[in-house]
């Protein structure tokens, strides 16, 4: 005959605590982030970088958009990188960020090397 123990208390916590925090209202903020392409021609090797993380993609065609979102762990400017048609590599620095900043980000690049910088952030602490 098998017999059965009890899970002690500690493991059971443990277990179980990840589940009572989320349910409890610990939650992470994000910005929802819009990059749209407006240079008049498709782009390469697009990277947005923002406080201790980056995203980004291998190429976006004129007049595309590309969406993702972030959890800002940190304070700092957001930095814009991509290679042009003519294979110029352009560098943009955008909207300090902090972190905790909870809304949505537009950035729209323009012919150039230009960008335009639309936000709306509710800070949190």
């Amino acid at each position: 005959m098998t017999s059965r123990r009890k899970m002690p208390g500690v493991v059971l916590a443990a277990i179980f605590l990840p589940f009572l925090l989320t349910a409890t209202g610990c939650r992470s903020y994000h910005v929802d982030t819009t990059v749209e392409n407006q240079t008049g021609s498709v782009i390469k090797l697009l990277e947005v970088d923002y406080p201790y993380a980056s995203f980004g993609a291998d190429s976006l065609a004129d007049r595309a958009d590309y969406h993702y979102r972030i959890a800002v762990q940190g304070a700092g400017p957001l930095k814009v990188q991509y290679t042009a048609a003519d294979e110029k590599q352009e560098h943009i620095t955008g909207p300090a960020l902090a972190a905790g900043d909870e809304g949505s980000l537009q950035i729209v690049l323009l012919p150039g090397g230009k960008a335009k910088f639309l936000s709306h952030f509710t800070p949190h602490s």
